[in-house]
């Protein structure tokens, strides 16, 4: 049986939770929320997604405090976290890449934007093929 994968949307705004989360299903993921970056880790402690798209600041865990907690999780180091911030400083982008997130992503977001994130950290989306899967134009053709 085929799983699907799994995404913990991280933001205080339950709007932009809930825009996200539409947008992640779209893609084929199981999606759960969290409000505050505490909780976050709580529910990840008891089922470690594949990946988390998180704001810089999510109540009172900043993320850079959140992923070094993460990362000490067993299975948190494998965890794709992609950052989605109104924040455009190039010192802030560069602080959560050393943090230890995969991606950023600037506020406002769209399905375009996250789609191409999902697809830079090797992560299935409804419209490119999973990682370590190739289609050769021949394929195509022979199933169409």
């Amino acid at each position: 049986m085929i799983t699907a994968p799994r995404c913990l949307l991280i933001d205080e705004s339950l709007m932009v939770r809930r825009v996200g989360a539409r947008i992640i299903r779209d893609f084929g993921y199981e999606v759960s929320e969290a409000s505050t970056a505490l909780e976050a880790l709580d529910m990840a402690r008891l089922s470690m997604p594949d990946v988390i798209l998180m704001d810089w600041r999510a109540g009172e865990m900043e993320a850079d405090a959140f992923m070094e907690a993460l990362r000490r999780e067993p299975g948190g180091e494998d965890v794709v976290v992609i950052l989605c911030t109104a924040d455009r400083r190039v010192e802030r982008i560069t602080q959560a890449l050393a943090a230890g997130a995969t991606e950023y992503i600037m506020k406002p977001f769209d399905s375009d934007i996250i789609e191409s994130k999902l697809a830079l950290a090797g992560l299935p989306t409804r419209s490119l093929p999973p990682p370590n899967t190739t289609l050769s134009a021949a394929s195509e053709l022979r199933s169409a």
